[in-house]
C-alpha cells in the first residue's frame, strides 16, 4: 500500500514539475535561447545550480528582486553583504558613457575589466558592434505600488540575453534601433534618472544590462543605502558646483539619488557620498554643476576608450 502511494506521488511530482517547466518555456519543451544560454554556460554551470538561478532571475525578474529587497538583504550580515556586491553589481555610468554603449561600432571582448568594476567576479564585457538591445519593464519599478513612469525601461544588451528576453516575454517587451535606444536614455536623462551598467556571475560572468534607475524604486540604490550592499560603484567621477553660477533653487538636492548635495546657502556636495551619475548636472536649471574626474573613485567605464584587441 505504502509503495503505491509513493509512486502516485512521485508521479504527481514528476507530472507537476514537467507542467511546471512547460509554463515556464511558455508551453514549449525548450525555447531556442534558453538552449542557448544552456550551451554557454556549460556543464559546470548545470551543476552548481547556476544556469536555474539565471533562468529564475531572467524568466521572473520582478518576483526575485522583490524577494532579493524585502527578504535577502535585510538579513545579510556585513561579510554577506559583500559577497553578495561581489556576484551581483552596477557601475554608475554618466549620460555620454550610456550612449556610447548603444552606438558601439565595434567588437569588444574583454576580461580584464578589474580596474572598471572593481569586485572579485562577474566584470567581463563581451559585445559586437552595434549591440542588439531589447527593453523590457524594470523589476525594481513593477513591484513598487505608486511607481515612477514608464515602466519599460531596463535595457538588455547582447546575446543571449536579447533573445531570451524577448522569447520569454514577448508581450512586454521589444527590440530597440539604436536610434530608439538613445531617445530611450535622453528621456530617462531628462526625467532625472540615472544610467548603470550591470553584472551578474549566474549571467555568464559579465555585462547584460542598462538600467535607468530612479532613486524612489531602484533596488540597488535602495539595498545600498538602506541596508549597506555595495553594490553600486562610483563613474569615477564626482560633482562640481560653480558656487558663483548656483541659484539655490534645490533641484539638485531634491534629484541626487544618493543624497549627497546638500543646501548651504548654495549646494554642497559630499565627495564621499557622490557616485559621479550626473543626474544633478542635467537637472541644474542655471548649469551650475559639471562632472570632474576623480581618481579615488575608481577607473570610468568608457567603451570609447577601451582596446578591443586586448
Amino acid at each position: 500500500m505504502w509503495r503505491s502511494i509513493a509512486l502516485v506521488a512521485l508521479g504527481i511530482l514528476l507530472v507537476s514539475m514537467v507542467l511546471f517547466w512547460l509554463y515556464a518555456e511558455r508551453w514549449r519543451p525548450l525555447r531556442p535561447s534558453t538552449w542557448a544560454f544552456l550551451r554557454k554556460a556549460g556543464w559546470r554551470g548545470a551543476l552548481n545550480l547556476g544556469a536555474v538561478h539565471a533562468y529564475v532571475y531572467g524568466r521572473w525578474t520582478k518576483q526575485y528582486l522583490n524577494l532579493l529587497t524585502n527578504r535577502v538583504f535585510p538579513r545579510l550580515s556585513a561579510a554577506g553583504r559583500n559577497r553578495w556586491a561581489d556576484r551581483y553589481h552596477g557601475k554608475v555610468l554618466t549620460h555620454d558613457q550610456a550612449r556610447a554603449i548603444v552606438t558601439l561600432n565595434r567588437e569588444i571582448p574583454r576580461r580584464d575589466l578589474e580596474q572598471i568594476i572593481p569586485y572579485a567576479t562577474a566584470r567581463d564585457l563581451v559585445l559586437k558592434g552595434p549591440p542588439e538591445v531589447a527593453v523590457f519593464p524594470c523589476g525594481c519599478r513593477q513591484r513598487r505600488t505608486n511607481p515612477c513612469q514608464p515602466i519599460q525601461v531596463c535595457m538588455v544588451i547582447g546575446q543571449p540575453f536579447v533573445d531570451f528576453v524577448q522569447e520569454h516575454h514577448p508581450k512586454t517587451s521589444r527590440r530597440l534601433s539604436q536610434v530608439e535606444a538613445v531617445e530611450l536614455l535622453e528621456a530617462e536623462h531628462r526625467r532625472g534618472h540615472l544610467h548603470s551598467a550591470w553584472f551578474k556571475d549566474v549571467l555568464l560572468g559579465r555585462f547584460y544590462a542598462i538600467c535607468n534607475c530612479c532613486k524612489c524604486c531602484c533596488g540597488g540604490i535602495e539595498a545600498m543605502r538602506k541596508y549597506g550592499v555595495p553594490m553600486v560603484a562610483s563613474s569615477g567621477y564626482v560633482a562640481h558646483v560653480d558656487q558663483t553660477a548656483c541659484t539655490a533653487c534645490g533641484a539638485c538636492e531634491d534629484k541626487c539619488p544618493f543624497g549627497a548635495i546638500r543646501m548651504n546657502g548654495t549646494a554642497t556636495v559630499s565627495r564621499q557620498t557622490c557616485m559621479g551619475c550626473g543626474v544633478c548636472a542635467g537637472q541644474c536649471p542655471a548649469q551650475a554643476i559639471g562632472l570632474v574626474r576623480d581618481e579615488e573613485k575608481g577607473t570610468p567605464f568608457d567603451v570609447r576608450l577601451l582596446d578591443s584587441r586586448r
